[in-house]
């Protein structure tokens, strides 16, 4: 790809997250192109389609989770966990507008399944290191992860730093306690038909 094409993929894709964010998915490509400083012309020969340009931006945003969480894997105090839960929360806040895209398992299978992988090694590093409950799966990660989406959508007009709050409470639940937890996780049949209908 040419250097200039690069810079106005960048440029769209960016102009898309911002549009997104402040007026949800809805927003027209006409008001992507103009945050941009591009012609519409610009966006299609890159993106066809709005859903091909939300595909994309989705894309980017599970690539760089997955850089999160692989950076997050250094910390090899079992705290690599709670920092990847922190930092790509605060991504998904930034990035609202396609919330209800970013979980849709089918659309990016690959990127989807390199994440799973990454936050288990997170989980099992926090398990050995007593950080977090020995009967955590990956399954609850993901389903607090989930609940993280739901705060930041519901509350984002409102109080946006809320999810903040709902994050810690949400760590404090998984680390160590006396009492176990009274239900057995999701399968991850159940989480990925929880995920495909929403």
């Amino acid at each position: 790809m040419r250097r200039d094409a690069a810079e106005n993929r960048e440029r769209v894709l960016t102009a898309a997250a911002t549009v997104f964010a402040d007026r949800g998915i809805e927003a027209s490509v006409e008001e992507i192109a103009r945050a941009a400083g591009v012609g519409m012309g610009t966006v299609y020969r890159r993106f066809p389609t709005k859903e091909a340009l939300i595909t994309e931006l989705v894309r980017d945003m599970l690539e760089a989770m997955c850089r999160m969480a692989a950076d997050a894997t250094s910390a090899g105090d079992g705290r690599g966990l709670e920092r990847y839960l922190e930092t790509s929360s605060a991504y998904q806040a930034e990035h609202r507008g396609c919330l209800p895209r970013l979980w849709n398992i089918d659309a990016h299978q690959s990127a989807v399944q390199r994440l799973r992988r990454l936050v288990t090694a997170l989980l099992d590093d926090a398990k050995r290191n007593g950080v977090v409950r020995p009967e955590v799966t990956n399954t609850d990660i993901t389903m607090v992860m989930w609940s993280i989406r739901g705060v930041i959508e519901t509350t984002a007009d409102v109080a946006p730093d809320a999810w903040r709050r709902h994050l810690d409470v949400l760590i404090a639940g998984l680390r160590p306690a006396d009492r176990p937890l009274r239900r057995p996780a999701l399968t991850r049949q159940q989480v990925d038909a929880v995920l495909t209908n929403t």
